[in-house]
């Protein structure tokens, strides 16, 4: 069997599990988050931290909800990194010190859902703050971004109502019915498919072929893979990744990672038409990202089997930095799907891809991470262009936009306008003044085309809270740590106020009924217009600076 046909294969299989997946997991989602009913385990939990279930809050409520535990989410995650070597389960290890700025970035990038990683993860991070800091993060920062959703969806939804849901409800429901158990499974399909779960500090292993003897952090990682691929994070155990053995084992195995990291966010479509009383609604939402999703699977592969860039090849496909038990196409997938959600996890160097292969991952970035994004993140990114996309059309022939029933008006154009802006912003500027900045541009790699794309890419993937990056870039300095926090931190919370104040708006009207005048939004026509808006929009945004960087690289 060819690579090319394999590939083919993996990728067929891969499509129908999530055709299969997308009704049962869509609707099992809408029944979690529409029921009025609590568990007794969640009721203890509402005790605790003194929520009242069955109340609802305002967008105000929720978003400052949302922040508050954000923000304490940041402070134990921080504090509890900088006395890790205090505690048990740490690797005391002096050659790679926890620093007050590599401890704010970490906090920062787990709790936004990034997991940009600018440590070795097995000789910096203790087994007890990977297991009680950065697992618990990949649970509660992947079940904010779905609470935030749900209730965005709830604007659509509702009519003449201030309340959105409750925060702290949505969020409890998310971790425990949603993501722990899927993340439970998985885990043991991951260890019978080779994934360790031990807590040892040091496993000696066999000889190498130099004749030395190599020594390799053991650790929960099972475990933590799980969700680090079910809640998009990506922060891997290991430097390498889902390169690494231990995380990654076998081709089966990276199979079974793509798809955890897919599953949720294509199915949240299904979820949307639920709740607005309209499935053909949702499968339009689907149909855009799957068409979004298949052209950038095509366009990586492509580049990536033949070869379009200037990464040596081996077999007629670029090798380097591939994994030879996955191989070439299976990377390709991989890194595709890795970047169209905001998981960022690697299973190959992004650096070594081809020129064009690595500006396709940069661009699915730059969509916003909405084919289908981020869990939670992308259903609300995807929702926010087709209101773009409505007041478009309703300019083209003269009539008030609206979308499910409800006018778009000029402060929900607005809000939809500045949550587009603000990414794109943080992107530009952060690059912008790295380049400028005789230090920092001494932090890439590579000079020329290759140096900027790497520095262009680190800020794509920090504001749209990826995590991945060309590691050609030395980012673990007081500046990047910084700088990249910040992005972090204003791409993730930034879009989310704007985002929870247009349902806001949605909710308190009321629904007008459908016209001839009326632009059906669950057609093909639609779809094709989401599509294209959002292409379109964001190649105006970036186009300078990938000509500038991959493009220039690429026919150099």
């Amino acid at each position: 069997m060819t690579t090319t046909t394999a590939g083919i294969l993996f990728l067929a299989v891969l499509v129908l599990a999530l055709a299969l997946a997308h009704v049962p997991l869509g609707d099992y989602m809408y029944r979690v988050y529409s029921s009025d009913k609590h568990w007794r385990s969640e009721r203890v939990i509402y005790r605790l931290i003194g929520a009242n279930p069955d109340s609802e809050q305002t967008w105000g409520a929720y978003a400052r909800s949302m922040l508050a535990f954000s923000a304490i989410s940041l402070l134990f995650l921080f504090f509890f990194q900088l006395v890790q070597d205090k505690l048990p389960l740490h690797l005391h290890n002096p050659a790679t010190p926890m620093t007050p700025s590599l401890a704010w970035n970490t906090a920062i990038s787990f709790i936004t859902n990034t997991n940009w990683q600018a440590y070795s993860g097995e000789s910096t991070m203790g087994h007890l703050v990977q297991m009680a800091g950065l697992a618990v993060q990949n649970f509660v920062s992947a079940a904010v971004g779905m609470a935030v959703a749900v209730a965005v969806v709830r604007g659509f939804a509702r009519r003449r109502t201030r309340g959105l849901g409750n925060f702290w409800v949505d969020l409890v429901r998310g971790v425990l019915r949603i993501l722990l158990p899927i993340s439970v499974i998985a885990a043991v399909v991951l260890i019978a498919g080779g994934a360790i779960q031990n807590f040892h500090l040091h496993d000696q292993v066999v000889t190498t072929l130099g004749g030395a003897q190599q020594t390799i952090t053991g650790g929960p990682l099972a475990s933590q893979e799980a969700i680090k691929l079910l809640g998009t994070n990506g922060g891997g155990f290991y430097n390498a990744n889902s390169a690494h053995p231990f995380e990654n084992p076998t081709a089966w195995t990276n199979w079974l990672e793509i798809f955890l990291l897919l599953v949720i966010a294509f199915s949240l479509p299904r979820t949307f038409g639920r709740m607005v009383g309209s499935k053909k609604q949702g499968y339009a939402i689907a149909a855009v990202v799957s068409s979004l999703a298949v052209i950038s699977v095509g366009l990586i592969s492509l580049a990536q089997l033949q070869h379009h860039g200037t990464v040596p090849t081996s077999v007629g496909a670029a090798m380097e930095g591939v994994e030879q038990r996955l191989g070439v196409a299976n990377s390709a997938v991989f890194g595709d799907a890795a970047t169209l959600t905001s998981t960022g996890a690697v299973d190959s160097a992004h650096d070594s891809f081809t020129s064009l292969g690595g500006m396709v991952a940069m661009f699915n970035m730059q969509l916003g991470e909405v084919a289908p994004g981020g869990v939670g993140s992308g259903l609300y990114g995807i929702l926010v262009l087709a209101v773009i996309t409505v007041f478009v059309a309703g300019l083209m022939v003269g009539r008030t936009p609206e979308y499910l029933g409800k006018k778009i008006n000029p402060r929900e154009i607005k809000l939809a306008a500045l949550y587009f802006l603000i990414t794109p912003l943080i992107v530009l500027i952060g690059a912008s003044v790295a380049m400028a900045l005789p230090g920092e541009r001494a932090a890439m790699a590579n000079t020329g085309p290759h140096g900027l794309s790497e520095v262009l890419y680190a800020f794509t993937s920090a504001a749209n809270n990826n995590g991945s990056a060309f590691a050609g870039i030395s980012a673990n300095t007081v500046w990047y740590n910084t700088a990249l926090g910040l992005a972090m931190v204003f791409g993730r919370f930034l879009p989310m106020i704007v985002v929870l104040a247009l349902a806001g708006s949605l909710a308190r009207q009321g629904t007008i009924p459908e016209s001839s005048g009326t632009l059906p939004t669950h057609r093909p026509q639609f779809v094709g217009m989401v599509a294209g808006v959002t292409l379109i929009l964001v190649a105006l945004t970036f186009l300078p600076m990938l000509a500038l960087g991959p493009l220039a690289e690429g026919i150099h």
